[in-house]
């Protein structure tokens, strides 16, 4: 089972530190195969914590909605079109399979091989009799499918496919001889007991091969003669119903070939993928790469098989906020520190909100419930998502806790909290070293209350003046987000972190507009003063002002 750990869309130090540290953590008590993941790309800020303390990125997941990719089977047994049908069954039954894919020499997919379609090359219809006794294969293939011992006149290796007859020998020498007159004797393949009689007529035509059956033999002499007239003798030790059955088996896998078949990509979602297959004929169906080479093979089964995938969700509750596809695989725990957002399971899960300046400071907590000491690395990422959130213990959002947890985690680490704080804030402005479109999404959540949609986005600059030169850029950037998303509204936070205030930029929700009474700054912009958090102090003013409106 994976288990990942992940913070919400647009991360923010908090979200990426503790996901890294929790993961350890669950590492530290045993579990196996627990990453930490990221829903969206670093800033300067956090590459910088991340190389400091010497810890690697979390893995970039995008989408964790489940695909082909995860229930496929990566061990594919294949066949060739050369590949006798005798093989194919052989493989089939080993391994416990449907059938198989058909490949060429650089693995791409030719078709598919059933059991339909074996049962019917093997089992010719009615109306098809005629054709039963044709099978057009390698002679050494017609040997190799009952086991049988070649006695005379091996056949040559560059010996290629052809069409031979199989005939069994159960009539009278006269009549046996009135048909050899009539078939063409070096495609005729003759399967007959200790008849002697039949034998001498064989090599007196000169068929292309006596096959002795019933684990009887010829007598020196016939053998002899045999191969003077270049006829192979072979024996086979069962009777000559089962060995002329088995014979059959000698036909190519590309003479049943299914060429029209469903694929899937690996990427594809395992809900379409399903619905594409269930009223397929097909019980078998291969992955295909961009290359149309087999990687995978599903089938109708599997698509019922549980996901071995499971998230914990930390530094946000609402899935509106999650990595995409959290909302189709298992939540098991969920470490927060935000408003409850509406979220809800089919089975219980581990669910910790703690109203602390921080997810960093939950986690914390967690190592000491565990008794379990931190090392140092992560006790360092630990002081910065703790710092980052609480803006070094200056935020209203800080509590006892997080000023007892930040003193330790710093001795810990082996650096003073207001040094890493300093050289955290002092990396480069996020509004002089982002894009304006990466601007609005650094630090960005979406909401959904009394059937609005909006986000809200934050970000910590050392003063407003990097604001004031990029806010037209900053604006159209938000507004552009907003219509992609469909949103509302949007917002930007920019938090001055040494006046302790912050510039509201909205777009959208002219109303709205009408419930701010902070002073203009700008057009679209107010001055926030003393507002540094977004969850205590702007959502809940923004909350308060939406319920206004629908009053």
């Amino acid at each position: 089972m994976e288990t990942l750990v992940i913070g919400h869309r647009n991360p923010d130090m908090d979200s990426i530190c503790s996901a890294l540290a929790y993961a350890q953590l669950k590492r530290q008590q045993g579990w196996s195969n627990v990453t930490a993941g990221r829903a969206g790309t670093l800033n300067a800020r956090i590459e910088f914590v991340l190389k400091k303390f010497g810890v690697g990125e979390p893995v970039h997941v995008t989408d964790v909605t489940p695909q082909v990719r995860d229930v496929m089977a990566r061990r594919v047994i294949t066949a060739r079109a050369e590949t006798t049908i005798s093989e194919a069954i052989m493989a089939i039954d080993e391994f416990d399979l449907r059938g198989l894919p058909v490949v060429d020499a650089d693995g791409h997919c030719l078709g598919l091989i059933s059991a339909h379609k074996i049962t019917h090359a093997l089992f010719p219809s009615r109306g098809e009799m005629a054709h039963a006794r044709r099978v057009t294969a390698r002679l050494s293939d017609i040997f190799k499918t009952f086991d049988g011992q070649v006695q005379v006149n091996p056949v040559p290796a560059n010996e290629g496919v052809q069409e031979y007859w199989l005939t069994v020998a159960a009539i009278s020498p006269e009549t046996f001889a009135e048909r050899l007159a009539q078939r063409d004797r070096e495609r005729l393949v003759v399967f007959v007991g200790d008849r002697v009689d039949i034998q001498k007529l064989c090599i007196d035509h000169k068929v292309r091969a006596i096959v002795v059956i019933g684990g009887l033999s010829m007598s020196p002499w016939y053998l002899d003669a045999a191969q003077a007239a270049g006829v192979t003798v072979v024996y086979a030790a069962a009777d000559a119903a089962s060995t002329v059955l088995m014979a059959r088996g000698a036909l190519r896998v590309g003479e049943a070939l299914e060429r029209e078949f469903m694929s899937f990509a690996p990427e594809t979602t395992l809900e379409s993928a399903r619905t594409r297959a269930s009223n397929h004929p097909s019980t078998i169906f291969p992955v295909l790469d961009a290359a149309r080479r087999v990687v995978g093979v599903v089938t109708k089964s599997d698509f019922i098989r549980p996901i071995r995938r499971q998230l914990i969700l930390v530094d946000h509750n609402e899935l509106t906020q999650a990595v995409q596809g959290a909302d189709k695989v298992p939540v098991i725990e969920v470490l927060d520190h935000h408003r409850l957002g509406g979220f809800s399971s089919e089975t219980p899960v581990l669910f910790w909100n703690n109203p602390v300046g921080s997810t960093s400071t939950i986690v914390t907590l967690c190592y000491e419930q565990a008794g379990i000491e931190i090392p140092p690395a992560i006790a360092g990422l630990l002081m910065a998502g703790l710092i980052s959130d609480t803006l070094n213990l200056t935020s209203p959002t800080t509590t006892d806790v997080d000023r007892r947890v930040l003193p330790k985690l710093a001795g810990l680490a082996g650096i003073g909290a207001d040094q890493l704080a300093q050289e955290i804030f002092a990396i480069g402005s996020p509004l002089l070293t982002l894009t304006p479109d990466a601007v609005v999404t650094a630090d960005c959540k979406e909401f959904e209350e009394q059937g609005r949609r909006f986000s809200v986005a934050q970000i910590e600059e050392l003063s407003f003046e990097p604001f004031h030169e990029r806010r037209e850029a900053v604006a159209a950037a938000l507004a552009e987000y907003r219509r992609k998303r469909d949103l509302d509204f949007s917002a930007l936070l920019v938090t001055d972190i040494n006046t302790q205030d912050s510039l509201f930029l909205l777009d959208g929700a002219e109303k709205l507009r009408e419930q701010i009474h902070y002073s203009p700054a700008g057009p679209g912009v107010w001055l926030m003063p003393g507002v540094v958090s977004r969850k205590k102090q702007l959502l809940p003013w923004l909350l308060q002002a939406l319920a206004a409106l629908g009053r």
